[in-house]
């Protein structure tokens, strides 16, 4: 269902905008009055999503960049109007399925690199620009994995609790301020993201979700724009439950 107007006037970076969740996220803003620039590393990929969406910007961006987060925020503001009202962080990887006891640094490194660093510097930048205005609205995509620890997933696991830890920390910072900062916990949701899992490890998560299925990106989606939209008042640093019964805490 789109709400017309919601969200008109705003202005939205979504990051990992070039498939899944950013992708739908990045067309239901834009579908709802936002001006929406959608970052991704894949440039091809982005280009179509963009085309798709209706949206106002595209950056190639490496979130896991300290620099390029930084000269890609400013080039967004500098082109929207001078603003920023929302992020919605998206970007992850998985990393390979493997035990702790097999799983290499340098595989370790890269899902922190872009999980945990990718979305601290994602945070950070939005934070100084929404300062400014005086308002603003970031939801961080995280996991259930987060929360639980799922076995032969744990960098992704450790990464995504890291991010559920910022977002409590900065909303808490940012809660005398007009600004508010949530996650979602998705459980498994049937994206790109799958392409990067063993058969075995799909099947696994599939095992622990009461409902039977996995969720659909749209109701992520439905999820993530209400807690960009100014209807979210009252909540910050939470953590928002997407996992089809399988979180009961």
């Amino acid at each position: 269902m789109i709400f017309k107007d919601r969200f008109e006037g705003r202005v939205a970076v979504v990051t990992g905008a070039a498939s899944g969740i950013g992708r739908d996220v990045a067309r239901r803003l834009s579908a709802e009055g936002a001006h929406v620039s959608m970052w991704d590393l894949n440039a091809a990929a982005l280009a179509a999503a963009a085309a798709d969406a209706g949206a106002a910007d595209t950056q190639v961006v490496d979130v896991a960049v300290e620099g390029a987060v930084v000269f890609a925020m400013q080039r967004t503001i500098d082109v929207l109007g001078g603003q920023l009202d929302i992020l919605v962080a998206s970007a992850g990887i998985t990393g390979p399925n493997g035990a702790v006891k097999d799983y290499s640094g340098g595989d370790w490194r890269k899902v922190f690199d872009v999980n945990v660093n990718g979305s601290f510097y994602c945070n950070r930048a939005a934070v100084r620009a929404m300062e400014k205005g005086g308002y603003g609205r970031i939801v961080n995509v995280a996991s259930v994995a987060g929360k639980e620890g799922n076995p032969n997933a744990s960098a992704y696991s450790a990464s995504k609790a890291a991010v559920i830890a910022l977002t409590k920390s900065l909303g808490k910072e940012m809660a005398a301020t007009g600004i508010r900062v949530n996650c979602i916990t998705p459980a498994a949701i049937r994206t790109p993201l799958f392409d990067q899992m063993t058969p075995q490890h799909i099947e696994f998560m599939l095992s622990k979700i009461p409902l039977g299925r996995f969720g659909t990106i749209e109701e992520a989606t439905s999820l993530v724009c209400w807690l960009a939209s100014e209807e979210c008042s009252f909540s910050t640093g939470a953590v928002f439950d997407l996992s089809g019964g399988r979180a009961t805490y």
